[in-house]
C-alpha cells in the first residue's frame, strides 16, 4: 500500500477511535438523568448496566472472526453505525428491563468496533513499521474527555433524549466522512471471502494462544485499575482524605489527563525503549503510584499518585492488544480485548467487596498489585515470539 494511503488508513482509525471515546463518554455522563427517567433502583439499574458489559464480551468473542470473512474496515464502519444509532435508544425507555435490552444493543455495537478497528491498527502498525499504537488509543482518551465535557455542560441545559440524538448525528457524520476514507484503503490483512485461491490461515498454535491469553493478562491488570478509579477514585479522596467533591472530581481528570499525555508520547518512548523496557517501567511507576494514591495521608500526595498512576498504566493496555494482535491476527485482538475489558468490569465491584472486607485504601492497593503482576508478566514474556 503506498505511504499516502497509509497516511489515509491512520487518520482515518484515529477519527473512530476517537469517536467511540466521545459516544461511550457522552452516555456515560447522562446515566444520573437515565436513572431517574426509568425510575429504577440502583440495584436495578446496575442490573441493567451489565447489558453493556454482556453485549460487549459476547460481541468480541465472534467479531475476530467477522474481521477475517468481511475485513476489519467493514466491520469497524457497520459496527460505528449501530454504537451510534443505539446510543439513542437509552432515552425512549421507562423501565429497567427496556433499559437493560437497548444496552445490550449498545454494548454489542462497542464491543465490536473496539475489536475491528483494534485489528485495523494492529495491521498498521505492522506495515508502518512504527509503535505507533498509543496514539489511537490516546485518541481514545481525549475523545472520551470532549464528551465527557460536554456531556457535563449541556446537561442542565439539554434533556437526555435531545443530548443522546444529537449526539448520535455526529457520530453518524463522522462514521460517514471516517467510513468514506476507510473504506478507500485496502485492508492490509485481506479478508476470506472464500473466493480466494490462497490457503486459509492456520489455527494458532497451543503456545501462541497462550501467550495471547498472557497479553490479555496485561491488558486485564490495565483496565482494572482504569476501572476501579473511575469508580472509586474520587469516593476515596472524599471519604478518606476529607476533600471537598469538586476537589475529589480532579483527582480522576488528573489520572484520566495523565494517562492520555502518556499515550501521545507513547510512541516516541516505545522508539526509545522498546515494548518490554515500556511494560516494565509502565507497570513499575503505576505500582508506585498507586502505593501513594491510596495510602497518603493527604490529598496533594494522593493527587499526585493518581497522575502517576496514569502515567504508568498508559501505554500498558495498547502494547498488550498490539503484541496479541501481531501474534494471532484479529482473533487475537478478541481474545486480549476480552480479557481486557473484563478487567476494567472487574475492577469496580470487586473494589467494592474488598472495601467491606477492610478499607477502601487496602482495597485500591489491589490495583497497584496488579500492576506489579502486569510487570512481571511483561519481563517473563520479554523474547515471546509465535511458533
Amino acid at each position: 500500500m503506498p505511504g499516502t494511503d497509509l497516511v489515509r488508513l491512520r487518520y482515518a482509525l484515529t477519527a473512530f477511535f476517537a469517536l467511540d471515546g466521545f459516544v461511550f463518554a457522552g452516555w456515560v455522563v447522562r446515566i444520573p438523568a437515565i436513572k431517574e427517567q426509568t425510575g429504577a433502583s440502583s440495584s436495578a439499574l446496575g442490573l441493567a448496566l451489565l447489558g453493556v458489559s454482556a453485549g460487549a464480551v459476547v460481541t468480541m468473542t465472534l467479531t475476530g472472526r467477522l474481521c477475517r470473512r468481511y475485513g476489519s474496515h467493514l466491520v469497524t464502519v457497520v459496527c460505528a453505525v449501530l454504537l451510534c444509532l443505539s446510543v439513542a435508544l437509552p432515552p425512549l425507555t421507562h423501565s429497567a428491563a427496556a433499559l437493560g435490552t437497548v444496552l445490550l444493543l449498545f454494548g454489542a455495537a462497542y464491543g465490536g468496533i473496539n475489536v475491528a478497528f483494534n485489528s485495523a491498527a494492529v495491521d498498521l502498525v505492522a506495515a508502518l513499521r512504527r509503535p505507533v499504537m498509543p496514539s489511537f488509543h490516546a485518541a481514545f482518551s481525549l475523545g472520551g474527555m470532549i464528551g465527557a465535557g460536554l456531556g457535563a455542560l449541556v446537561a442542565g441545559s439539554l434533556s437526555p433524549t435531545l443530548h443522546l440524538w444529537g449526539l448520535a448525528a455526529v457520530g453518524l457524520l463522522v462514521t460517514a466522512v471516517a467510513g468514506r476514507s476507510l473504506m478507500r484503503c485496502e485492508p492490509l490483512t485481506p479478508a476470506d471471502t472464500g473466493r480466494s485461491a490462497r490457503p486459509a490461515p492456520r489455527r494458532p498454535d497451543r503456545r501462541t494462544r497462550a501467550l495471547v491469553i498472557v497479553f490479555g493478562l496485561i491488558a486485564l491488570c490495565t483496565a482494572y485499575g482504569e476501572g476501579a478509579l473511575a469508580d472509586w477514585g474520587a469516593l476515596h479522596l472524599e471519604e478518606d482524605l476529607g476533600a471537598s467533591p469538586g476537589a475529589a472530581a480532579v483527582g480522576y481528570t488528573l489520572f484520566a489527563l495523565a494517562m492520555t499525555i502518556g499515550r501521545l508520547t507513547g510512541t516516541t518512548l516505545l522508539e526509545r525503549l522498546g515494548r518490554t523496557r515500556t511494560i516494565l517501567a509502565g507497570g513499575s511507576t503505576a505500582t508506585v503510584g498507586m502505593l501513594l494514591g491510596a495510602l497518603a495521608p493527604s490529598l496533594p500526595a494522593a493527587l499526585l499518585g493518581y497522575a502517576v498512576t496514569g502515567l504508568g498504566l498508559a501505554n500498558l493496555f495498547p502494547v498488550a492488544i498490539e503484541r496479541a494482535g501481531a501474534l494471532a491476527g484479529a482473533g487475537g485482538v478478541a481474545t486480549a480485548s476480552t480479557l481486557g475489558y473484563g478487567g476494567m468490569l472487574l475492577g469496580p465491584p470487586a473494589i467494592g467487596f474488598m472495601a467491606d472486607w477492610f478499607s477502601l485504601p487496602a482495597a485500591l492497593t489491589s490495583v497497584a498489585v496488579l500492576a506489579a503482576v502486569a510487570t512481571v508478566i511483561g519481563f517473563a514474556t520479554r523474547n515471546a515470539r509465535a511458533a
